[in-house]
């Protein structure tokens, strides 16, 4: 029986554990470059999951990530032994990523993609001040605190969860908006948005109280507006062994 995958290219962290852990599995398995291979295995933690997944984001190629970091939330456990077994049984989880443009206080846009969430965040000491448009409407007139982002599903554990926005299955169709410590509206706790909706931010004094975009680690300072939206172009393709698939790590955070 023929399998899915024949040729793997094997990328890893810097830390010696994963250095070290790359080397054994290129001595037993064989690597091929990247352009080449079939499947990526990524050797680290969900910092170079997120870094593999942007890095071969144009090529839709499947990446296998084995735990050699801390949280490894997205990651398999690591086991040198079975390697083609487990990727021709893994289970695949399917994302697509946010677009970011960002408009800087001269007039320049920049443009970004995120795997996780897009987040403004204040530059200074004093909180920032924000108007936030869901489809052009206006639906904050003034959003004063220290930022706002926009998670995806694969996201909502990250950043998102620690400012208290909500955990989002993988599959839902939503877009998670969360403000990141609000002063007002004391009681806006943020808004659950369609995954097809086009959300717009700005930046109501820009000079005073300067804002900066983050599109996951990619960062531009000083922008007056900001639209997000998901990119449907792009699919982000994850392979997990059965029963740890991300639906299913999504379902466990929710019950600790």
């Amino acid at each position: 029986m023929a399998r899915r995958f024949n040729n793997v290219a094997f990328v890893a962290s810097s830390t010696p554990d994963a250095q070290s852990a790359r080397q054994a599995l290129v001595n037993r398995y064989r690597s091929v470059e990247p352009e080449d291979a079939d499947v990526i295995v990524a050797l680290g933690g969900d910092g170079l999951m997120l870094q593999t997944l942007h890095r071969f984001m144009s090529g839709s190629k499947p990446i296998y990530g084995m735990n050699k970091g801390t949280v490894g939330f997205l990651m398999n456990d690591f086991k040198e032994d079975d390697l083609f077994e487990r990727l021709e049984t893994a289970e695949r989880s399917v994302a697509h990523p946010l677009l970011m443009v960002a408009w800087d206080v001269k007039g320049v846009a920049h443009t970004a993609r995120a795997i996780n969430e897009v987040s403004m965040l204040r530059q200074t000491y004093q909180a920032a001040k924000l108007r936030v448009s869901i489809d052009t409407q206006v639906r904050l007139k003034e959003l004063i605190a220290d930022g706002i982002l926009a998670a995806t599903p694969a996201g909502s554990t990250a950043y998102n969860l620690s400012v208290n926005g909500p955990i989002l299955p993988l599959n839902a169709p939503l877009l998670a908006l969360t403000p990141i410590s609000a002063f007002r509206p004391r009681r806006w706790r943020g808004a659950l948005i369609p995954d097809y909706a086009k959300i717009q931010v700005e930046v109501l004094d820009a000079e005073n109280r300067p804002v900066s975009a983050v599109a996951d680690h990619t960062e531009f300072r000083h922008v007056s507006r900001v639209h997000v939206s998901m990119d449907r172009s792009v699919d982000l393709v994850m392979l997990h062994d059965p029963g740890h698939s991300l639906d299913e790590r999504i379902l466990r955070e929710q019950f600790g």
